[in-house]
């Protein structure tokens, strides 16, 4: 097998999703990072951090954990676009999915800062359901 030429070489709706999900990640690693310098300060985010870390709370907690919730999907979602990349799987359902979970993950971010929990769960459950239409439409 030979690698693709510049002309074969196209940027899907699904792996442009998937860059753009790579943005987002960085933006929930800084708010959150930004959440724990204002709460722990400074000097404690420098140190060698051996103590216990204090935990975070109210909307900076809140941003941590939805930047933690982001890490355990995102792998998943990054596995399924780029194993549709690679099988040249191209269809309506593959770009659905890899929209609703993009879309979904923008939404979860202010909805889980702003302490709502059972639309939380709902957007939550709509970005995993992206990820299943990738896999239906890759199985």
């Amino acid at each position: 097998m030979r690698p693709p030429s510049p002309e074969e070489c196209v940027v899907t709706t699904e792996l442009c999703m998937l860059l753009w999900s790579v943005v987002l990640g960085l933006v929930q690693i800084v708010l959150a990072a930004s959440c724990s310098i204002g709460q722990r300060g400074l000097g404690w985010i420098a140190s060698a951090r051996d103590e216990v870390k204090p935990p975070l709370t109210g909307v900076g907690g809140r941003l941590d954990r939805a930047r933690a919730n982001f890490l355990e999907t995102f792998p998943l979602f990054a596995a399924a676009v780029l194993a549709a990349q690679v099988m040249q799987q191209h269809d309506p359902l593959t770009v659905l999915g890899a929209q609703l979970y993009f879309w979904a993950r923008v939404l979860y971010v202010p909805v889980y800062a702003a302490g709502i929990p059972y639309l939380r769960t709902l957007v939550w459950a709509v970005s995993l359901a992206g990820i299943v239409l990738l896999l239906v439409a890759l199985l």
